[in-house]
């Protein structure tokens, strides 16, 4: 069953709700963090835990959910997150 305020972590891959993910988006060729989810473009999402958060830069998912590589600038935006929560 699809809830439709429901989305995949790219680390873990558990659906979650859109509130207890944080939203990467792809914006104009930019990468950012999308704290209210409202921006457009691509987004990718990941749990807003630490092990995922730790999971998802280790792995680089960011370059496979968007089929690129990814500038370490966003990876070290995530840590950034992870360290403040």
């Amino acid at each position: 069953m699809h809830i439709k305020n429901e989305r995949r972590c790219i680390a873990c891959r558990q659906n979650k709700q859109q509130n207890e993910l944080i939203r990467i988006a792809k914006v104009n060729g930019a990468f950012v963090i999308d704290k209210l989810h409202k921006l457009g473009g691509r987004g990718a999402y990941i749990c807003k835990n630490n092990d995922c958060i730790t999971l998802a830069i280790k792995k680089k998912a960011l370059n496979r959910a968007f089929k690129m590589q990814i500038d370490n600038e966003i990876y070290d935006e995530l840590k950034n997150y992870e360290q403040s929560n």
